[in-house]
């Protein structure tokens, strides 16, 4: 009995050692836990009995399109296009300078009509080509510069038999424009909340046949090197 209580008591902090030792082997390289984690709780609805809305929002007219008179798209797609052509027969402006959200200045349609003779002073943009309806064929991307730091965004479709409609149109004091898979999104400066920004994406939609603003955000931004307080300054 002594002897095999005693290798018994011996046995027991070797078996413990050795535990340790697995275990620490074991977790090498496996993922550690951070902890508990919160309960995750769903959204609660407030003010669940407000009347129903009666009539719709304010149209803004993104859904607006237009078929493009007098533009007929060649057999190479809308590649084979002018782009100045192309706004040149939309007779945007109007008698104000503008005419709704597709509206262009007239002094900027004026420029148009100068561009060929004057080509340093057109405001067209380098136009892009991108399959943003994913139907297949190229879209014509095209970008204007007007007055009031403005920038405006149009996207055109070619149909089948041959036509051109206008699917998007849009224009404000732009920081960017970049192409995310089909989505076109734009970045405008925010009218007084500095340090942040405004980042709208356009997407096709099937139903209404146009690039619509699917998601519309308020983005803080990282200040730039000149803006960043200097030590001493006093802010």
């Amino acid at each position: 009995m002594h002897s095999r209580s005693h290798r018994l008591l011996y046995a027991l902090p070797l078996a413990a050692a050795a535990s340790v030792l697995l275990a620490g082997c074991g977790d090498a390289g496996m993922v550690q836990s951070a902890g508990p984690t919160a309960t995750a709780t769903g959204p609660v609805r407030l003010w669940p009995d407000l009347p129903p809305v009666t009539s719709p929002p304010y149209d803004y007219g993104e859904a607006d399109t237009a078929l493009v008179p007098g533009v007929k798209v060649p057999a190479s797609g809308v590649r084979g296009l002018d782009p100045v052509a192309v706004l040149n027969a939309e007779k945007s402006a109007g008698p104000d300078g503008r005419s709704g959200i597709e509206g262009l200045y007239q002094e900027t349609t004026a420029k148009l009509r100068t561009c060929e003779e004057k080509p340093k002073t057109c405001p067209v943009l380098t136009p892009y080509h991108r399959d943003v309806t994913g139907d297949g064929r190229e879209e014509l991307i095209i970008g204007v510069t007007m007055p009031e730091q403005q920038t405006a965004v149009r996207c055109y479709m070619p149909e089948k038999d041959g036509r051109l409609t206008r699917i998007m149109a849009t224009s404000d004091q732009l920081v960017s424009v970049d192409l995310a898979g089909r989505d076109i999104i734009l970045r405008s400066v925010s009218a007084g909340i500095p340090g942040y920004e405004y980042r709208t994406t356009w997407s096709w939609d099937g139903r209404h046949r146009a690039m619509l603003p699917t998601s519309d955000e308020i983005v803080r931004v990282r200040p730039r090197a000149a803006e960043l307080p200097r030590p001493g300054d006093g802010r």
